[in-house]
This record gives structure tokens, C-alpha cells and sequence, in this order.
């Protein structure tokens, strides 16, 4: 069962990481490239911001984001801002959805994110921490998958492995990590592929990031296409 008090504290501290590595920069290595092609730092900057004001709809009952053109627009316009606007907003966005802990809540409900998908409320705030923890590995400044905490790969390969359960156009699939955990993934049926390596390697596949897969062996076949996120 997911611990929403637990999270929450994983969301502040993986904030106040991100922030510290952020205040270390100047203007113009916000202006410079990151991980994600198309986004600048800033891009992402401000969408962290955006997305925690964003979760902040989703557990008081309003739709996650006004429209896919809103949000897309909101990022456009915050990433330009200078490094002391960035930070402060990612700040005080990131301390407004940290609020929700004290508000009234019922975390066992059903909440609507976008595009229809529904989740239960208790698990919005690891949705955050995903949202904290890989954006601050796609900043480009020295974060690496290696860094993340090892509970949290494993929960977000948890999470990305029953994401592609099921999807025909996967392949039942094996995943087997260097420490001894293990996972499956893809169409039903015994696994015909096995793909091994580091967690981190794991994850970098499953979440389209890094080496994306480079790093993996794979036995029974070649190393699977996900669809994109």
C-alpha cells in the first residue's frame, strides 16, 4: 500500500536537492541545453513549476491543466525567466503542493489526471517525486540515473514495468537487475526475452532516458521498442 506521508517527505527532500544543484548555476547555463531535445533548462524549470501547481488541481477537484495549449504555453513563457525567478518558483510551487499534506483530504479516493487516466489520490505524490527526481537528471548539470535513490528506481521500474504489461506490440519480457531484483513486462505469457543490467540501466530503457538501453545485454531475442510515454 502506498504511504503518502512517506512520499511526501521523498518529494521535499529530492526538491531540496534539485534546488541546490539548480542555485549553483548562472542565466546562461539555464539558457543551455538539456537532456531533452527541444528544452532548454529553463523549459524544465518551469515545468516542475507548473506541474506541482498542476497536482495541486488534480487533489482539490479541478482538471489537471485548463488544456494540452495552456500547459505547453505556460512552459514557453516561464523558461526565458532569470535563475532567481526560476528558483523561487519551483520553490514556492513545490511548497504549495507539499500543503496538501495538512489540508482535508481523503487520499484513498480516485482522482483524474490528464488525458483521462485516473489514479488514486494517495499515489499523486510519488507521481511528484517521478516528476522531481527525473527532471532533475534531464537538467544536464551532473545528476546522473546512478544518483536517484535506489527506492525510488525500483519504484519507478515498478511502476514502467506494469505500464507496458499488457501491450501486444511488447513482447513478455524479463527484467533482471545486477542486484538480484526482477521484473516482467509486455504481452501475457512466459517471458521470450530476458534483458539484464544495473537498475539505473533498467530504468534509463523503460523511461526513454540515458543510454536508453545501450548498456543492457538482452538473451532470446533483441533488446524490445517501448511505445513513447
Amino acid at each position: 500500500m502506498t504511504d503518502h506521508v512517506h512520499d511526501l517527505r521523498s518529494v521535499r527532500e529530492a526538491g531540496d536537492r534539485l534546488l541546490i544543484d539548480v542555485a549553483k548555476l548562472d542565466n546562461a547555463a539555464l539558457a543551455g541545453e538539456s537532456h531533452l531535445p527541444g528544452w532548454t533548462r529553463g523549459h524544465i524549470l518551469a515545468h516542475v513549476a507548473r506541474n506541482a501547481d498542476a497536482l495541486v488541481n488534480v487533489l482539490e477537484g479541478r482538471p489537471m491543466y485548463v488544456s494540452a495549449e495552456a500547459r505547453d504555453g505556460d512552459i514557453e513563457r516561464d523558461a526565458p525567466r532569470p535563475l532567481e525567478v526560476q528558483l523561487a518558483d519551483v520553490r514556492e510551487a513545490s511548497e504549495r503542493f507539499l500543503a496538501q499534506e495538512g489540508a482535508e483530504q481523503d487520499w484513498s479516493r480516485t482522482v483524474e489526471l490528464r488525458n483521462g487516466v485516473t489514479d488514486l489520490a494517495s499515489n499523486v505524490p510519488f507521481r511528484r517525486l517521478v516528476e522531481i527526481e527525473l527532471h532533475h537528471v534531464d537538467l544536464n548539470i551532473g545528476y546522473a540515473l546512478e544518483d536517484l535513490p535506489d527506492e525510488f528506481t525500483g519504484r519507478e521500474i515498478d511502476f514502467l514495468a506494469d505500464r507496458w504489461s499488457g501491450r501486444p506490440e511488447v513482447p513478455p519480457t524479463a527484467l533482471v537487475a545486477a542486484d538480484g531484483r526482477s521484473w516482467r513486462t509486455g504481452s501475457a505469457g512466459d517471458p521470450a526475452v530476458t534483458v539484464s543490467g544495473t537498475a539505473a540501466g533498467l530504468l534509463a530503457w523503460l523511461a526513454g532516458r540515458g543510454d536508453k538501453g545501450a548498456s543492457l545485454t538482452t538473451a532470446g531475442g533483441p533488446l524490445p521498442a517501448l511505445p513513447p510515454l
